[in-house]
């Protein structure tokens, strides 16, 4: 006997907003995700999420979105070192099916267009593999990556470290591998990135998808 995979969405609304849509009125969700380590697709889980909104051009700080997540395993010294989160601090947390549903909850009651992340692959294959554990095939998992946007209006920029974008761009710098700060940060960067394109003549969501086309990752597994 086999067992079906049935699927789950994320509620993001990409497909039903109008092309001819300005910028400043999207609603985006900037996301970041902690593990156990970089092997997610294998024996790594997710530890925390985190996620804020982007509403007409500005970051809704107040409306932070943080979760920790059961691994169902012991979190390595390392990654106790690098992020502060402890096996204690996520004991009685929800475990990672019920954290993602809280999440797309979150997402969907924000209107969102899509999710925005820096390196966003690696939070969006957590995040996957999360699911796939589960037999689950995560569909209409739309987002746009802080990186690619840079390399679309500054190419010359050879960094992947986020905070170095951050000082470089002049925006906020908050506490590092955490979830919250770290979504913080790339929400404060995308924000920059986003007036940079719109100086640059920019200014809709169609010209947002065609400027970024080849880069934006729809996940369906």
């Amino acid at each position: 006997m086999f067992l079906l995979r049935k699927n789950v969405s994320c509620p993001i609304r990409y497909e039903t907003i109008p092309l001819s849509t300005p910028l400043e009125d999207l609603n985006f969700i900037v996301f970041d995700t902690e593990t156990t380590g970089f092997q997610v697709s294998a024996s790594d889980r997710i530890i925390e999420i985190g996620a804020v909104p982007v509403k007409g051009l500005q970051v809704q700080e107040k409306d932070l979105f943080q979760t920790y997540v059961n691994p169902n395993r012991q979190i390595s010294r390392e990654i106790k070192e690098l992020t502060s989160i402890t096996d204690e601090q996520v004991k009685d947390a929800p475990y990672a099916l019920e954290a993602i549903q809280s999440f797309f909850e979150y997402v969907e009651s924000r209107e969102a267009v899509c999710l925005v992340g820096h390196y966003v692959s690696f939070d969006a294959l957590a995040i996957k593999s999360e699911c796939k554990r589960e037999k689950l095939v995560l569909k209409n998992f739309l987002t746009i990556d802080t990186l690619d946007l840079m390399g679309y209006i500054a190419p010359s920029f050879d960094m992947r470290d986020l905070e170095r974008y951050a000082m470089a761009f002049g925006t906020r710098i908050y506490e590092r591998h955490r979830a919250g700060g770290d979504a913080l940060m790339t929400a404060y960067l995308f924000v920059e990135l986003l007036f940079q394109f719109q100086q640059r003549g920019y200014q809709t969501w169609g010209e947002l998808i065609k400027a970024t086309d080849s880069q934006m990752r729809s996940l369906h597994y």
